[in-house]
């Protein structure tokens, strides 16, 4: 039963609290300024990154093989990590509906993939660090979503335990819902439309975060 749940919301990071697509933008202006590329092939690094995502060691390989460029995928990739947490922003009304939510006595967290260096910062500059009550990074800890271990250990952050069920917010029907759901949380699902064609199970399905804020909050709101 909803009723009998805690109030226990995660979310997932990227694309979901935060804007990941008009950052990479933006840093794809400065990388081809950088390398002196042409307008054309800032369309094709946007290209490359959408859909699927690709992991950036991947990515950065197929960028050098691409461009001919002379530094390692390493030292391109890390160059990228440095650079990405000055250029996100959280979606509009994030802040203000995270902060809404511990105000009404919700436990906050974060889970996210990624490399500690480049998700700690994003974390620590966008404010989220200090917006929620505790936070868990596959980098640091050194497991990935799906695993549910990630999950208990953001919930733990938070005071919580995932027995007592609770609520994932994330816009992977792999990584985000699937994983929380098997770790005995409710899935809350963000499409973007970056999944056309594919079935899902989610327990809800929002356009945006805040969106997710409102549906949780009504729900759980008793006499």
């Amino acid at each position: 039963m909803i009723d009998a749940m805690q109030r226990l919301a995660l979310f997932d990071l990227d694309r979901t609290l935060i804007d990941l697509s008009a950052a990479f933008l933006r840093w794809a202006e400065e990388f081809a300024e950088q390398h002196h590329l042409r307008p054309e092939d800032i369309a094709w690094l946007v290209s490359l990154d959408q859909g699927v995502h690709p992991h950036r060691d991947i990515f950065f390989t197929k960028v050098r093989q691409h461009f001919g460029l002379p530094e390692p995928v390493e030292e391109l990739w890390a160059d990228y990590r440095q650079r990405m947490p000055y250029l996100v922003r959280c979606y509009p009304g994030v802040l203000s509906g995270l902060d809404e939510l511990r105000a009404a006595g919700w436990l906050v967290g974060i889970i996210t993939n990624g490399m500690a260096d480049n998700q700690l910062g994003k974390l620590r500059r966008t404010g989220l660090a200090e917006s929620v009550d505790g936070y868990a990074v596959s980098g640091v800890e050194g497991i990935r979503k799906p695993d549910a271990r990630l999950f208990q250990i953001a919930a733990q952050r938070c005071g919580a335990s995932l027995t007592e069920g609770g609520w994932m917010v994330g816009d992977n029907l792999v990584t985000d819902i699937a994983g929380a759901q098997a770790a005995g949380l409710r899935g809350i699902w963000v499409d973007h439309g970056t999944w056309p064609g594919h079935e899902h199970r989610a327990d809800h399905v929002v356009a945006d975060v805040t969106e997710a804020i409102a549906f949780m909050s009504d729900t759980h709101q008793t006499g």
